[in-house]
């Protein structure tokens, strides 16, 4: 146990990307026998692209009542609408436009060709949100090289924004340079957070995260647990785990 949550190691991305998919459904099945309904926060990048389509060809996909579980973002990039580089795009391509769910429950954020500004798309968001941030039943994040989650990066001042649940992020140091992001709050106002990464590259970012919990991926302590789902390549540079 780090102090960032339990870690979970899983062979390679495939491997990784089909478990986090049946843990996902399951997380959702309990939801709703629970309350009757469940809500997701989605991420973007290849790893989760990977756990969508999984979600999409799983048996056991039908345990879960999709009319009744609300779909929202951690964040999005200030782009017009079905660009491909958008987060919904991707989550909508992979599997959501594939389900039965209620189009009335799936809550992307605002596009650049629908508002002016990041801040305005993030203002609307807080809006739909509501005055007190749900306690997602699962929230999901990747994680950069940088150790950045979500929209949230070192250094950058939306980092530390707090009182509202979403930011409009500018100056990105990747691109596009304009964003929008759920803030560290809204993050851990959630009853489960998953961190999901893989391959090599993230290996740093994953070991400085859980060691020192400085970087915003460190930082990520969600209400009821926060879990981080990696693959032996992600784990590579973690001394203190065995696999």
């Amino acid at each position: 146990m780090s102090r960032s949550g339990a870690v979970i190691v899983h062979n390679d991305a495939d491997v990784l990307a089909e478990a986090v998919a049946a843990r996902l459904l399951n997380r959702l099945a309990d939801a709703q026998a629970h309350r009757g309904e469940a809500s997701i926060v989605l991420t973007g990048g290849r790893i989760a692209a990977k756990v969508y389509q999984n979600i999409l060809g799983s048996p056991i996909r039908t345990v879960v009542d999709w009319s009744k579980v609300d779909f929202w973002w951690g964040d999005e990039r200030f782009l017009p609408s079905g660009d491909p580089e958008r987060n919904e795009t991707q989550a909508r391509e992979a599997f959501l436009d594939h389900l039965p769910v209620d189009p009335a429950r799936v809550h992307p954020m605002a596009a650049s060709d629908e508002v002016a500004t990041p801040e305005e798309a993030a203002e609307r968001y807080a809006a739909e949100l509501g005055p007190e941030v749900p306690a997602f039943d699962l929230l999901l994040l990747g994680i950069g090289e940088d150790g950045h989650v979500a929209s949230l990066f070192p250094g950058n001042p939306a980092l530390d924004v707090d009182g509202v649940a979403a930011v409009g992020v500018r100056h990105s140091p990747k691109p596009p340079p304009e964003r929008v992001s759920l803030t560290m709050s809204a993050i851990n106002a959630a009853t489960a957070a998953w961190i999901i990464a893989s391959g090599e590259g993230k290996a740093e970012a994953v070991d400085e995260a859980l060691s020192k919990g400085d970087l915003p991926a460190g930082r990520v302590q969600a209400v009821g647990h926060t879990r981080w789902l990696i693959d032996k390549d992600a784990a590579s540079h973690l001394k203190h785990l065995e696999f």
